[in-house]
């Protein structure tokens, strides 16, 4: 019998740790402040099809460029300027760092 209360303690504890584990947070994430150090994160960030908006909001220290904006051709090597690729609706589909 005490073998039973204790495997069933166990068995309690176990469950209420996986619930504390699978909580969903329903926040906005929080945006990446600097430049983009991290393009895996950054990449599957584009994958999303974000809006400028949305990119905007999510990296607000990047440049963001327009294919119609116009923009001078200095050469940055600290990924701080995103050139942008946009689908037909607005969407950020791809681009490079310039």
């Amino acid at each position: 019998m005490p073998r039973l209360l204790i495997v069933s303690a166990a068995l309690a504890a176990m469950l209420s740790l996986s619930a504390c584990g699978s909580s969903v947070s329903l926040a906005e994430p929080q945006p990446i402040r600097g430049y983009v150090s991290n393009v895996g994160a950054f990449q599957n960030f584009i994958a999303t099809r974000p809006t400028p908006s949305g990119f905007r909001r999510m990296y607000p220290d990047v440049q963001l460029v327009l294919p119609q904006d116009i923009a001078t051709m200095e050469m940055r090597n600290n990924n701080s300027r995103y050139f942008a690729q946009m689908d037909n609706q607005g969407r950020i589909v791809g681009g490079s760092f310039r």
